[in-house]
């Protein structure tokens, strides 16, 4: 990645961006003369700014500083090719505000001149954004939507587990899957033990079977259980307003699994073709559903990270070490992507069952006490500097060799396999 500095720049303009407006600060290269504006975030204003500043620099690169990494204005500015934009964590700019103002009183003009100063003399401690291309880009964001609906997946099935609890709890028993079509289906048909009671057997059967659930022998177990169940209580008190708000919920979970089935399609097209995909598809564990988000986790751009290092601190999974006097200690690192922190955390639990080296250091950490989510952490620490090196020379990742490697430094994890 390229390093910049204050002289290839024509300017550097500060935004305090906001939900209707932005307040801009903006200093030519050269003079002390700050200038100081208010745009509305209209696309239409947004692109007048945009123009009229390519027209004062014309030909010239302008530097721009925004507490943003994406969103609306981001999507807006990264259209205008004249426009480096540096990305500045809030915190920075509440920190160097407090640093400098006794009262640390907040105002949108004030902080559009902070950044613009962070800009002008820090640059060199800041990174552009430099986007991928529009595939990775548009990759990236369906996964982390596709988390976010799963996550919603699970609070939303918990939630329909806890009422069907209240009036209708013989239904849990009778299919082990909860986020299912057929779950879906059979309660928003039967909302309640008494009506399910009334179906006759063939029309069970016919739904079971619409549904491939077409195992004869689990089917008559459930019209069976049907047939002789109890109501958990006979009060419409409890069982109106609870059916009400299954019948609800019901219809929410079956569009919520239609979602993330169109997401998974639409993210598998997308994956194919991507010149990484065989390195990725190598890894133990990723499968369909975290070797793509590898892939956008380490990106396209080999010089984006000189060394790995890099991407443990950048996405969290680096402990932080601090000290003062004679005294150390290590902590959480708070400030990361958290998508990203999780997807390296959630794959290195998944690369247990898959990986042998990965399985021996699990259960070497877990008899030194360890807890599990810090073995996890340290796995998934040890996985980003592996897949570093495979991802820098383009080379799919082999169990064998890596086993080999450590055979040949003499580790005390493979004698500790071996004992175990």
């Amino acid at each position: 990645m390229k390093d910049f500095s204050i002289d290839d720049f024509a300017a550097i303009v500060g935004i305090d961006w906001a939900d209707k407006k932005h307040d801009i600060c903006e200093l030519a290269i050269g003079t002390k003369d700050y200038q100081w504006s208010v745009i509305s975030s209209q696309p239409a204003d947004l692109h007048a700014w945009a123009t009229a500043l390519e027209n004062r620099y014309p030909g010239q690169v302008v530097a721009v500083a925004c507490e943003l990494k994406k969103g609306p204005l981001i999507y807006a500015l990264s259209r205008y090719n004249n426009l480096i934009i540096f990305p500045i964590n809030p915190a920075t700019v509440a920190r160097y505000r407090k640093a400098f103002s006794l009262s640390g009183a907040k105002d949108d003009p004030g902080d559009a001149y902070l950044q613009t100063e962070i800009l002008e003399k820090h640059m060199d401690k800041l990174k552009p954004i430099q986007p991928e291309s529009a595939d990775v880009r548009a990759l990236a964001q369906l996964l982390e939507y596709r988390r976010k609906l799963v996550q919603d997946r699970v609070d939303l099935t918990n939630c329909i587990t806890a009422t069907l609890k209240n009036y209708y709890p013989q239904v849990l028993d009778w299919f082990n899957e909860k986020d299912t079509h057929v779950f879906c289906d059979f309660i928003i048909k039967w909302p309640s033990l008494v009506l399910v009671k009334r179906a006759r057997k063939k029309t069970l059967m016919a739904f079971f079977n619409a549904h491939n659930a077409r195992y004869l022998q689990v089917n008559q177990l459930r019209i069976d259980a049907i047939k002789s169940a109890i109501t958990l209580t006979d009060d419409e008190g409890i069982i109106k307003p609870n059916r009400i708000l299954i019948e609800v919920l019901m219809p929410q979970l079956k569009h919520l699994l239609d979602g993330i089935k169109r997401l998974d399609a639409e993210i598998s097209r997308l994956y194919k073709p991507m010149r990484d995909r065989s390195l990725f598809d190598s890894l133990p564990g990723a499968g369909p559903q975290f070797a793509p988000r590898l892939l956008v986790a380490f990106g396209s751009d080999r010089e984006r990270y000189q060394a790995a290092a890099e991407l443990q601190k950048y996405s969290g999974v680096a402990p932080v070490i601090e000290q003062s006097g004679q005294k150390s200690w290590t902590h959480w690192r708070y400030s990361c992507p958290t998508f990203l922190r999780q997807t390296f955390v959630e794959w290195a639990g998944q690369t247990v069952r898959y990986s042998f080296w990965a399985r021996a250091y699990y259960e070497q950490q877990m008899q030194k006490g360890k807890p599990h989510n810090t073995i996890i952490r340290s796995l998934a620490f040890k996985w980003i500097r592996i897949i570093f090196r495979c991802w820098k020379d383009r080379k799919p990742y082999d169990e064998s060799k890596y086993l080999q490697a450590l055979k040949d430094r003499g580790s005390p994890l493979l004698k500790f396999a071996v004992k175990t």
